[in-house]
């Protein structure tokens, strides 16, 4: 007889969504690794099947975990892919071989999983997050495929974060800024000594460039736990770069070797930076050789970062980027000063009321004609009459629209675009920028690339 107790498998995409969306967000914390230690014992451990690369850091983790898996791929190792958030489907967090699971995929790896959710549930003091509950269904669909190596994202932080229940063969940590400054520290050194904790005994950890607070931290981490550092600006680095249409042109110092003449469709300093890091992660994961010179250019050729300085219109054009603190949103500043010429530039923002957004505000000012301030559908998010009291402050009166509906936001702001001229411009020379979020990128992302029939253009 079936235990009336055990939770009912799910038979659709849509009621997986609900299964997870009805547990503790991602934004309710309790630190601790407990529950998804148990979570994964009852599942076997599976995320000791695979070997694991595993990334933190504020800024850059998913173009440089995208970057990780293209490179890998091309050395004929099987990849699994975890990463958060996710700009418009749920599924995209978990991807095989370069691809998100597809609809089936994802419901067979919830059921698989979900007997033993409620097994947790019962026997733990808080029950399993949404969070944790992905997780464990990705260290399982990985075990299940099997794959040779996950690259593994954190979530937030990474000692209390759910994916370190993996022991990382290599830790990448990007650079860290101050964000989620409530949950993680107030300080880039508090916030390191949290993400220090994905360093692992005899592991070898691929920093990028840090503020030397956090680099003193990081240090201190690997020498405590005997890893092995690699450090940008040290042992690996960019050499060159030259701007390139479609994206930029690269040398790279890696750990191995230098690679020069290597396109990376991907615009601004940062991207080039991240992959050197990811270069370095993977010859650190391969071994002493040198990667094959061609194999190299041809897996940066492929890479893409969806939400990430991504064009997805022209006549205006309309650019996305899910820059959601300073720090992000300067290096999308840079790279739009760097690769593109438009003028004028329109902003689409739309903040989570959790996030700095008048650091947001003041690192896009100077780059911004006019700024269109609304919102995306989830209860997290800035009301956009808010957002736009603060927008006032910095950019004036006269530069700043509030349309709460994020649709009809990206229509003002591609009516401003189009009419240059008002600005002193060639009439057509505009683009729209939205940013913000990645929530709001990615409701963005869904209006702009699908028709009415829900195809993509």
């Amino acid at each position: 007889m079936s235990d009336p107790s055990a939770p009912r498998l799910s038979q659709t995409y849509a009621e997986v969504e609900d299964a997870l969306l009805s547990r503790w967000p991602e934004t309710r914390l309790e630190p601790s690794l407990d529950r998804i230690a148990a979570f994964t014992e009852l599942l076997g451990d599976p995320q000791r099947a695979f070997r694991v690369v595993h990334l933190t850091g504020t800024n850059g983790k998913t173009s440089t975990s995208r970057m990780i898996d293209t490179l890998l791929r091309g050395l004929d190792l099987r990849t699994g892919r975890f990463t958060s958030p996710h700009v418009e489907r749920m599924s995209e967090r978990i991807g095989i071989d370069g691809e998100p699971l597809d609809d089936e995929a994802f419901v067979r790896a919830f059921n698989d999983v979900a007997p033993f959710t409620h097994l947790v549930d019962a026997d733990q003091p808080h029950p399993l997050s949404f969070f944790e509950t992905i997780v464990g269904m990705a260290f399982a669909a990985f075990a299940d495929a099997p794959v040779d190596v996950a690259v593994v994202e954190v979530g937030m932080g990474g000692t209390w974060d759910a994916t370190n229940v993996a022991d990382g063969d290599v830790a990448v940590v990007l650079p860290i800024g101050v964000d989620h400054a409530s949950y993680l520290g107030d300080t880039p050194a508090a916030i390191a000594e949290e993400k220090a904790g994905i360093i692992k005994p005899g592991s070898i950890v691929v920093v990028a460039q840090q503020l030397p607070e956090v680099a003193e931290v990081l240090v201190r981490r690997a020498l405590e736990v005997g890893a092995t550092m690699a450090r940008e600006g040290a042992e690996f680095g960019v050499e060159s770069r030259v701007p390139a249409v479609g994206g930029q042109l690269l040398s790279l110092r890696g750990l191995r070797a230098t690679y020069d003449d290597v396109f990376l469709p991907l615009y601004g300093a940062h991207q080039a930076q991240n992959a050197a890091v990811a270069l370095a992660a993977v010859e650190a994961f391969a071994g002493e050789a040198p990667l094959d010179e061609d194999i190299v250019r041809a897996a940066f050729a492929e890479v893409t970062s969806p939400g990430r300085l991504e064009v997805v219109r022209r006549s205006p054009t309309i650019v996305l980027d899910a820059a959601h603190n300073p720090h992000g949103a300067e290096a999308t500043a840079a790279a739009l000063e760097d690769s593109f010429t438009f003028d004028p530039l329109i902003g689409v923002m739309g903040v989570m009321g959790d996030k700095d957004h008048e650091g947001l505000l003041g690192a896009f000012e100077p780059h911004l004609a006019h700024l269109v301030c609304t919102q995306n559908s989830t209860s997290r998010a800035l009301p956009a009459a808010e957002l736009g009291r603060a927008a006032r402050a910095v950019f004036g009166d006269d530069r700043v629209s509030v349309v709460p509906d994020l649709a009809a936001a990206i229509d003002a702001a591609t009516a401003l675009a189009e009419a240059g001229e008002a600005f002193g411009d060639a009439l057509g020379s505009g683009a729209v920028l939205v940013t913000g979020s990645v929530v709001t990128v990615g409701e963005a992302r869904t209006m702009l690339t699908r028709t009415s029939g829900g195809q993509r253009r």
